[in-house]
């Protein structure tokens, strides 16, 4: 039997500056694609709303609507499952490009906007009351509606530059289109086609339990598990015309569950790869036993009195969403692997008070081997058990909601572990189950499977996958790994996409992996009209981020990739050569009505191999002199102002969005090596390990509270920035560069009511230094990264007032006169005195 354990992808093995998790292989100066028509001077961003009216187009949809599958009864509609070739009109032959596309009537939509204040409700951390049920039940109760689809050419008006791509782009709507009709056809919805974990695995009756599989390459399969005593001939199972199996077991004599809960269960088949054991697909808990390499499938289903019910109502969505980016098993100051219970009373607690306003979460789906970061799943519907049980993970959620705080799940979509015995690789016995057969069906870079999304039964997966989230665990959202890798044949692999056109829209395209991502798109905003999605996207892929009706891929956001590769770079040159203009490019280089998550740093620059931003700017000098009782070094004062400088000028100019990883708030000095013991590569290649060290795999909280360490003040100004953004939420106003000086090295924007003022020199502070600004009036310090709270040297005076002249400067109606001490960023508000 084959056996691979998920990953080769370690973070010492690393073939560019991302990490091979990030999934990109830079070249040697790799550009960012340019979406900018921003570089010009000075620049004018309006906000990047929604994109146009309301649609009153819709469909409404049962909630509970009837799921169709293999072996089911319906009134003059075949089953769900279509044969291969039922599914060539949803295939992306682009050769078909050319194909008229009959437009539709005249069409407006938009997704609606994210609106409304995060909301805090008090109460216990759980509850299995009824009446907490029904309080939940009847605030979140709301019609779902799924859109139908438009002609999807709103596009060409938000950028004309489309036209010349129109057939390419017609053609990918029709698929879309065609899709979703075959869809209704077949399945009756794409409620009732996402409702898949309806009737796949395992599902309770109240007269057994009946458990099916989608395995069409096996010959002979058979339910096997603990409460059989592994008899391969107790519960054969049977095949139907589109290679579902299935076997129903009746309840005991008593009325009890033919399966107890917790019970290790798996399924036997013949394959043509030999006899097999593979968990089933659609398990929803998967554990490893102490001492145990292979996972066991547990069947999950506890008695009501023992599941978690929620009681906390899921807040909306904030118009400026700040997320915290974090990893559940590395999130205690010990080196250990922490719990959902730990998380949820030590570090939620600390996400809300810090002031962001959304968690995202990594390594939720299964994974068999640590060590990549969540990216090799395995169990697809299975919250990680070394973390603790599902009914946990559903208390960290509902804390979470009760904190007002959105969370997010770091969704894989775009691959699968390459293990065989725990995962969906071969689990049938034949190479093209899940993914795609032969060399496509492989990432070379990270060892991993790649989807087939032009499979019915893949899409009926994926797309479930992701509802099962959004309904079982109340997640508000995803952020979709690798969408680069999906959107294209060649994966972004050494390509460095430089914004033209012809890169996008082409031969390289994946048309089947984009219609999957329009369909999930579409899916959760209708169901789900609050949940967010994020695309991890470096390409710059036009109209990723507008609504499906009017042609776009359907994401709420993209994620800024370009931004945090742009400091690295920076900070490897010596400070006068920074250029201010590059900086600015970079931030605001972003497409028109498309919104994007800025960051300045996230987990893959944290990864062994590489340095976070604190450390590129600090070293080796953070080991003896953070603390307060020690003379400070050049080295320490200037990363400790450029550190606040970046993160603040990546928030206020890099989209409406903003990321962190943990611990990068405070600087946190040590990288991320997970566990592991040394590694023989096939080519006789020998990795050193760490002797399954946890102590670089966790996050050093009590560094950022200490009041006798330095990283205090980083953690305060991360604080307050947040606070600053909550308060006067300027990620999502209007903003205006006045000044990109590179002889000065200044900054000077404005955000809503916001004045944010850069001095990145080195040595030179500037006395009645003149900036310019739209509104009258007088104006006020809010936030200054040089206040002794943030590690400052105090140059600023809090009391002092500025009143704007009128007169034309920097292209705006008024200015005002300021203190710049170098390196320091100043932040003045109008004041409503």
């Amino acid at each position: 039997m084959a056996f691979t354990l998920a990953g080769i992808r370690l973070p010492t093995v690393r073939t560019s500056r991302l990490s091979a998790r990030s999934g990109f292989q830079a070249e040697q100066g790799r550009r960012a694609a340019d979406l900018a028509f921003l570089s010009r001077k000075p620049i004018k961003v309006p906000f990047l709303g929604s994109s146009s009216d309301a649609d009153p187009a819709y469909t409404t949809v049962s909630a509970t609507g009837k799921v169709l599958v293999p072996g089911t009864e319906s009134d003059d509609v075949p089953s769900s499952t279509l044969p291969t070739s039922n599914t060539e009109a949803a295939s992306s032959n682009l050769q078909s490009f050319e194909d008229k596309v009959e437009p539709d009537a005249g069409q407006t939509s938009t997704a609606s906007e994210l609106t409304g204040a995060e909301s805090t409700s008090e109460g216990d951390k759980g509850t299995n009351s009824s009446q907490a049920k029904e309080r939940v039940e009847d605030v979140e109760e709301k019609p779902r509606c799924v859109p139908s689809p438009g002609s999807g050419r709103r596009i060409y008006e938000i950028d004309p530059l489309l036209k010349g791509h129109r057939s390419h782009l017609d053609y990918r709507y029709n698929q879309y289109k065609k899709m979703r009709e075959m869809i209704d056809q077949y399945e009756g919805s794409l409620d009732a086609f996402s409702r898949g974990y309806e009737k796949f695995g395992f599902k309770r009756s109240a007269s057994g339990v009946t458990y099916q599989e989608w395995a069409p390459g096996a010959k002979w399969a058979t339910l096997i598990g603990d409460f059989n005593n592994w008899n391969p001939n107790t519960n054969v199972m049977t095949q139907n015309e589109y290679g579902v199996w299935e076997v129903f077991l009746p309840n005991h004599a008593d009325g009890s569950p033919p399966i107890p809960h917790g019970s290790r269960v798996k399924i036997r088949m013949d394959t043509p790869s030999g006899i097999k054991d593979s968990i089933p697909a659609w398990i929803k808990y998967s554990v490893q036993a102490p001492g145990e390499i292979p996972y066991n499938g547990i069947y999950y289903d506890p008695p009501e009195e023992e599941k978690y019910v929620f009681q906390h109502p899921q807040p909306k969505a904030p118009k400026s969403l700040r997320i915290y980016e974090s990893h559940v098993g590395m999130s205690s100051p010990e080196p250990k692997i922490n719990t959902y219970a730990s998380f949820r009373d030590d570090v939620l607690p600390r996400i809300k008070r810090l002031g962001y306003n959304a968690v995202q979460i990594m390594a939720i789906q299964e994974h068999s081997y640590y060590a990549s970061f969540g990216y090799h799943v395995t169990n697809f519907f299975a919250p990680s058990s070394r973390f603790g049980t599902p009914d946990e993970l559903k208390s960290l959620i509902d804390r979470a909601h009760e904190l007002g705080l959105l969370v997010l799940m770091d969704i894989v979509h775009s691959h699968a572990s390459n293990n065989v015995l725990d995962g969906l690789n071969q689990f049938d016995g034949t190479d093209s189950h899940y993914f795609h057969p032969g060399p496509r069906g492989h990432h070379w870079m990270w060892d991993s499977r790649l989807f087939n999304y032009g499979s019915w039964e893949v899409l009926r997966f994926l797309l479930s996958n992701a509802r099962w989230w959004l309904e079982e665990y109340k997640f508000d959202g995803f952020r979709f790994d690798g969408v680069t890798s999906m959107m294209y044949i060649h994966h972004g692999l050494a390509v460095g996409f430089t914004g033209n056109y012809n890169e996008y829209f082409g031969y390289a395209t994946d048309v089947d992996a984009v219609v999957y991502l329009m369909l999930v798109n579409e899916m959760i905003h209708g169901l789900y009209p609050e949940a967010v999605t994020i695309g991890e996207d470096v390409s710059g892929m036009p109209t990723f981020c507008i609504p499906i009706r009017d042609g776009g891929i359907g994401f709420d956001y993209r994620l800024h990739m370009a931004i945090p590769d742009k400091w690295i770079e920076i900070m490897k040159l010596n400070d006068e050569d920074w250029k201010m203009g590059e900086i600015v490019s970079t931030l605001t280089n972003r497409r028109w009505l498309e919104k994007c998550v800025a960051y300045a740093e996230s987990h893959d620059q944290a990864l062994v191999g590489d340095k976070t931003i604190a450390f590129w700017l600090m070293d080796k000098d953070m080991y003896d002199f953070m603390a307060l009782d020690r003379p400070s070094t050049p080295r320490i004062d200037r990363g400790i102002a450029l550190h606040k400088m970046i993160r603040l000028v990546t928030m206020g100019l890099g989209g409406e969005g903003y990321l962190n990883f943990m611990g990068n708030e405070f600087g946190h000095p040590e990288w991320i090596d997970f566990p592991r013991g040394v590694q023989h590569l096939p080519n006789g290649k020998v990795i050193p390990g760490n002797n399954n060290s946890y102590d670089k795999c966790r996050r050093m909280f009590d560094l950022g509270d200490a009041d006798y360490l330095r990283y205090r003040g980083m953690q305060e100004f991360d604080q307050a920035m947040q606070h600053l953004e909550d308060k006067y939420g300027f990620m999502t106003s209007d903003q205006y560069i006045s000044r990109m000086d590179e002889g000065d090295k200044m900054i000077v924007f404005e955000r809503g009511d916001l004045v944010f003022v850069f001095n990145f020199h080195w040595t030179n502070s500037y006395f009645d230094y003149r900036v310019g600004c739209l509104k009258p009036g007088k104006y006020k310090v809010v936030l200054d990264s040089d206040d002794k709270l943030f590690g400052g040297f105090n140059r600023i005076d809090h009391t002092a007032e500025y009143f704007s002249t009128d007169g034309s400067y920097d292209n705006r109606p008024r200015s005002f006169l300021v203190y710049a001490p170098s390196r320091t960023v100043v932040v003045y508000a109008l004041s409503v005195d």
